[in-house]
């Protein structure tokens, strides 16, 4: 079949719809019971936030294309009023399955005497104690409007959930309607009641006002008072002023407040509302339309249980884990030494991501650093990352941090620290002109024996302590100079934009990355093609450039053995006849989030292996400056391969993508259980303790050999 013909009839998953399969993963989390109960509530937060996420972003975004008409179908692939029915078809689907495995999971938690109740089941000394609460705690943060007596109907902030009230009054006066805010943002969602005997009593925050509406709205007043919650999620799109004579960042902050007011996108209620309510309501929020209004459960932010709380109850979550210490790092000894010695690969979690902190730490404080450069995307509130920065800023070093402000959620957070890294004295650049950073790289110019030397961190991750913690990444640091000077030369882009850089070993986008990405998979095409060994293993967050696709689809029929593990979107379709016969695909959904980019190229035995910062998607290859290094050192080619090798054998975790049952599991029957997180940091300690031994055993060598030459013994002066 011809390339031209190829295109035409490409087999697609519509990229919304992958990612709603996605997120129906997660909810197979939350159904597993080989999971802790805890954390298979936690599960259930996880999907909720997923999909609020999916209603900012990708719902906003096919509403506004569906306005556009014809011209949006080819680019998107689909009709986006079409994607949009799909959508809504599938989310109803989930949300009553949902409904049933939190049912479920309330059950189980009644079993092990925890016990979720709501305003009805209170017991008379819990109401004392919830009053007593209401009035210390809560009361004072909640201001009534009335709506029928309002100018006009109040703004609902995005992502916060409120109780439209009913208020029925006596003597068949007209009733009244009133909004109060639940001020979770201030109070945690869970009160945690005293515990009776070894049972545990946690009420949520709505059902606390509820029970205490009489104290809000006065008993004497009104006959009946009912509350229903409800939430409004908006268009999270940022509308970028190009007014030339504000700076970038009082741009991005004023795009910030338009989003707070961004358009409705979706009105979520609680389906027992009163229809009268619902009928108020809707006539009062005139912007929405039949598909924006969908009824739902009692609650609503079931993101909020993602900070449920553990009650000491150690067997219904999951172990602590321990990061590892690199073996290779030692206490007293320079980092430099140790990088300049020997590459070294960090695999978070697994990993403790301290070694990032300790290297930043060092460079702050060593007179012989000269300069620290640093791209930033997304770091923590409290960052460490950003401290030392400042640190090496108030000991001389010339610091020079690219800030991305467009990471989307944490541009705040973003301005914040660039506005206190440019009042400490470090550069800020911000960003680049219609390309998004993000890259994550830094380095480290160090004077040693009269002249500079770079050490680099190429990774797949943000710098970003907290989320090291649940994120599986990689970094890579090096003084190999192939990639330092490459690093260098990235950088020097940051800093002019029309200096591109030349790239033999990084792949850079949007300059060289997808070109380079596409000669290797021709070279395998064209192995292949000749009877040599040909495959490749590519591990992402998610795979829809449609250019990319298509070249897997090419390299497939060539008969080259394609093997992916793609935790989020995948639009390749594996298994396809005349397509993708050749291609097996995974997704891992786990205890962490898979995050790290992991190429590996054949290459006529002379395997490529490389880490990025970039998925397969038009964005990062053609839209966002992005890198992938190369790894050299064996040790480390041999410990990615393996590691990855773990994760094909995966069959708790892992799930068929495009087979004929949708998120099926690996068949699981007669053989061994393989959770390959759990697997992975097995290996890792393992060969730590080993690595350990056999620098324990040269300094025992060392040590040996050094007392010898002291005492003279005939041995050692024959080794002189």
């Amino acid at each position: 079949m011809k390339i031209k013909n190829l295109k035409k009839k490409l087999p697609l998953v519509n990229r919304e719809v992958s990612w709603l399969m996605f997120n129906d993963r997660v909810l197979q989390e939350a159904e597993d019971r080989s999971n802790p109960l805890l954390e298979r509530l936690r599960f259930l937060g996880i999907y909720s936030n997923n999909r609020d996420e999916f209603f900012r972003v990708r719902v906003a975004t096919l509403k506004r294309l569906s306005r556009i008409g014809k011209k949006v179908v080819e680019s998107l692939g689909g009709d986006p009023d079409f994607i949009l029915e799909q959508v809504q078809r599938r989310g109803v689907g989930s949300s009553l399955r949902f409904e049933r495995i939190y049912r479920e999971i309330l059950g189980e938690l009644e079993r092990h005497r925890i016990h979720i109740i709501d305003e009805k089941e209170i017991t008379k000394e819990q109401g004392e104690w919830i009053r007593g609460f209401f009035h210390d705690r809560v009361m004072a943060m909640l201001f009534p409007i009335m709506l029928d007596s309002a100018p006009s109907f109040p703004y609902l902030k995005d992502q916060s959930i409120y109780h439209a009230v009913k208020l029925e009054r006596r003597e068949k006066k007209k009733t009244r309607y009133a909004l109060v805010e639940i001020p979770t943002d201030t109070l945690s969602r869970f009160v945690v009641l005293p515990q009776r005997g070894a049972h545990h009593y946690i009420i949520l925050l709505d059902d606390v006002i509820r029970y205490c509406l009489d104290e809000i709205f006065p008993s004497h007043e009104y006959l009946r008072v009912s509350a229903y919650t409800i939430k409004l999620t908006r268009d999270a799109e940022l509308d970028i002023d190009n007014d030339i004579s504000k700076s970038f960042i009082e741009k991005i902050s004023g795009s910030l407040k338009k989003r707070k007011k961004g358009a409705p996108v979706r009105f979520l209620y609680d389906k027992a509302m009163a229809h009268d309510l619902l009928h108020f309501l809707r006539k009062k929020l005139k912007v929405l339309k039949g598909d924006n209004i969908v009824p739902g459960s009692r609650y609503h932010n079931f993101k909020d249980f993602i900070s449920f709380p553990d009650l000491g109850h150690k067997e219904l979550v999951w172990p602590e884990v321990t990061p590892i210490d690199h073996p290779r790092f030692t206490k007293g000894e320079s980092v430099f030494h140790v990088i300049r010695q020997k590459d070294v690969l960090l695999h978070y979690p697994f990993h403790s991501f301290h070694h990032i902190i300790d290297i930043l730490r060092e460079a702050s404080i060593d007179p012989r650093v000269k300069k620290i450069q640093i791209t930033l995307y997304r770091v923590s509130k409290n960052s460490n990352v950003v401290n030392a920065l400042i640190n090496a800023v108030k000991n001389g070093k010339e610091v020079v941090v690219v800030m991305e402000l467009q990471a989307r959620f944490d541009e705040e957070n973003n301005i914040f620290w660039a506005n206190r890294l440019q009042e400490e004295g470090a550069r800020v650049i911000f960003g680049v002109p219609n390309i998004k950073v993000h890259s994550k790289l830094f380095l480290i110019s160090r004077q040693e024996e009269g002249k500079l030397v770079d050490y680099a961190h190429v990774g797949s991750g943000n710098m970003n302590e907290n989320t090291a913690k649940i994120y599986t990444d990689k970094s890579l640091l090096t003084a190999d100079k192939r990639i330092t000077q490459e690093v260098r030369e990235a950088f020097l882009f940051y800093h002019d934009n029309l200096k591109h850089g030349s790239y033999k070993h990084l792949c850079v986008a949007p300059f060289t990355m997808r070109k380079k990405f596409i000669s290797l998979i021709e070279k395998e095409i064209e192995n292949a093609k000749r009877g040599r060994p040909a495959w490749l293993i590519l591990k992402l967050n998610n795979l829809v450039d449609r250019e990319m696709i298509l070249k897997l689809y090419e390299a497939s029929r060539a008969g080259v053995r394609i093997k992916l593990i793609v935790r989020g979107t995948c639009s390749l379709v594996p298994g396809v006849k005349n397509f993708s016969e050749n291609i097996e695909a995974l997704s891992i959904v786990g205890r962490f989030l898979e995050h790290s980019r992991v190429f590996i190229f054949c290459n006529g035995g002379e395997e490529k292996y490389f880490i990025s910062s970039a998925d397969w998607m038009t964005r990062n290859l053609d839209y966002r400056s992005e890198v992938a290094a190369p790894i050299y050192d064996r040790e480390s080619q041999l410990e990615l391969r393996h590691i990855i090798s773990l994760q094909l054998r995966d069959n708790m975790k892992a799930r068929i993508i495009g087979g004929k049952e949708e998120n099926a599991y690996r068949n699981r029957k007669n053989t061994k259980a393989v959770i390959s997180q759990d697997e992975i940091r097995n290996f890792l300690e393992r060969k730590a303790k080993a690595i350990r031994r056999e620098i324990t055993k040269k300094k025992v060598e060392v040590r040996s050999n050094r007392h010898r030459i002291k005492r003279g013994t005939p041995s050692s002066r024959k080794r002189v």
